[in-house]
């Protein structure tokens, strides 16, 4: 039986996921956490949806170790390609996962929406079929980002060639008629504000966060695992490179960003 006192997992492919974490952290005061980030093996946007199921099982499993209450996929590629199946195999416990925010952007009335993530993502058929059902609301650009990832899991020392990358990446023609931008990926938005500089208009940014942390609370609550009666919230940081370094800038991310 799942224990009211547990923490909460967050886990992504590397870094991304610790913006996800941020929010949640927020919008939960109450709870506790644990992030792992599985960077040895960052990016998943462009492995193959089997290895991507093999490694998001091999994290749950490492957290399930840990006795947590629920489980937070903080990645777009992991949850598009392992979340229905891990759902299934661990029917005993909440499993949640990230998507892109584009409902959330059509239902703002925004009608030219650039969707930015990984290639695995855009190519998902779960993104597919979510693009199509509200391709007669907006004029919808879905732009594969392949590397971007893994420039923002060098952190600021890869600031310079993150910049000519999304200068690169940014210049087509609909740009300035563009009126939102859905990060598609938990990393971007560590470079969110770099991404919106490239747009005179200033596009306004969807990350799904807020949702996100709306149903987790609900699936916590409907099953009477929501705390609301501690006050010192405790945050551990776990990585597949069991390196110190590496939770050295976990914890900066968390505390300072990138951009």
């Amino acid at each position: 039986m799942l224990d009211v006192t547990k923490p909460i997992a967050v886990f992504d492919s590397g870094v991304g996921g610790i913006s996800t974490l941020k929010v949640l952290t927020e919008m939960l005061p109450h709870e506790d956490f644990i992030f792992f980030g599985d960077s040895a093996n960052a990016p998943y946007g462009e492995k193959s949806r089997e290895f991507v199921f093999k490694l998001a099982d091999q994290v749950v499993q490492q957290l399930i170790a840990k006795d947590v209450k629920s489980i937070v996929i903080a990645c777009n590629t992991a949850t598009s390609a392992a979340k229905p199946v891990l759902m299934e195999k661990y029917p005993q416990l909440p499993i949640l996962g990230i998507e892109p925010a584009l409902k959330e952007a059509v239902d703002a009335g925004k009608q030219n929406i650039l969707v930015l993530a990984t290639p695995l993502t855009i190519h998902s058929p779960k993104y597919q079929t979510q693009q199509a059902r509200f391709i007669d609301q907006a004029n919808i650009y879905s732009l594969p980002c392949p590397g971007l990832a893994d420039l923002i899991e060098g952190g600021t020392e890869n600031i310079t060639q993150i910049k000519s990358y999304l200068t690169k990446l940014l210049t087509f023609p609909q740009r300035e008629q563009i009126d939102a931008i859905v990060l598609g990926c938990t990393h971007y938005p560590f470079v969110a504000k770099l991404i919106q500089q490239q747009f005179a208009q200033s596009p306004e940014i969807y990350t799904g966060y807020t949702g996100l942390g709306n149903n987790l609370k609900h699936q916590l609550a409907k099953r009477h695992l929501l705390r609301t009666d501690q006050f010192n919230q405790h945050i551990e940081f776990m990585s597949s490179k069991h390196e110190p370094a590496e939770l050295t800038l976990y914890q900066q991310l968390f505390d300072y960003g990138l951009d």
